[in-house]
């Protein structure tokens, strides 16, 4: 893999930056520079501390490729994660242009809302007293790339396609979490259906290897910032120019 210099990790951080503001698609920047996982983070740092100069703020962290069948299909057999700030965040029922867009999609989540970060080796039996609570979520992700096409280090350093997200009405962790049913409507017409269990087999284990990850990166979650845990069913894509209205009846018992 090639070595990059501070100046060229922030180029390419600024390309893809550039490309979510115009709403025009680019070329796969860190597969034509070549670069391996580690950088696109650092790549993805910088990509997030251009939206923290414009004056947006960290609120939470967010999972990628949780399902074991994308896993495979790319290639990995590793989670991956980005960031998420405030500029990102629509209010639950709010409406979304999404004329500035380039290839807008939908997926039905889980969220946490962290009480604190819970301690490295912490017994899973403090879960409870980590997280507050949980929510149903949608994220809207919408990859720079052309085509949509990218590998494992471009979608890594795009902050995980990462374009916005909507949390529905808090509630407590409920017993049955590793599988409750999810339902993906768009306009009123039903998308997508599956499960929770597709988060890794259970969204409290994504939430664990996030954590880890991005603990190896020195990055530590606080008091009421977000987790989203991965998408429980196969992204739907969104028409172009026409308002999107998030709501939060994500997931059911």
């Amino acid at each position: 893999m090639i070595a990059m210099t501070a100046e060229e990790v922030r180029e390419l951080a600024a390309r893809l930056d550039e490309a979510a503001l115009a709403g025009a698609p680019i070329p796969q920047v860190a597969s034509q520079a070549g670069i391996d996982a580690a950088t696109a983070y650092a790549v993805q740092e910088a990509l997030i501390e251009r939206r923290l100069a414009r004056g947006e703020r960290l609120v939470g962290l967010k999972m990628g490729l949780t399902s074991r069948a994308k896993m495979a299909q790319v290639g990995v057999d590793e989670v991956i994660w980005g960031r998420l700030t405030d500029g990102m965040r629509v209010p639950d029922g709010g409406v979304v242009d999404l004329a500035g867009y380039i290839h807008p999609r939908a997926e039905p989540e889980i969220a946490f809302l962290m009480a604190r970060a819970p301690e490295p080796g912490e017994p899973p039996a403090a879960f409870a007293e980590a997280v507050r609570a949980v929510a149903p979520a949608l994220e809207l992700i919408d990859s720079r790339y052309a085509d949509f096409r990218f590998q494992l280090a471009d979608v890594i350093a795009d902050n995980t396609s990462a374009a916005g997200f909507a949390i529905g009405s808090w509630q407590p962790v409920p017993p049955d979490l590793e599988d409750l049913a999810v339902t993906l409507e768009v306009n009123g017409e039903v998308a997508e259906t599956g499960s929770t269990a597709a988060i890794l087999g259970d969204p409290r284990l994504s939430l664990e290897e996030g954590l880890r990850l991005a603990g190896r990166a020195g990055v530590r979650v606080r008091e009421g910032w977000v987790f989203l845990a991965g998408a429980a069913t196969a992204a739907v894509p969104l028409t172009p120019a026409r308002a999107y209205a998030p709501r939060s009846n994500a997931w059911a018992a």
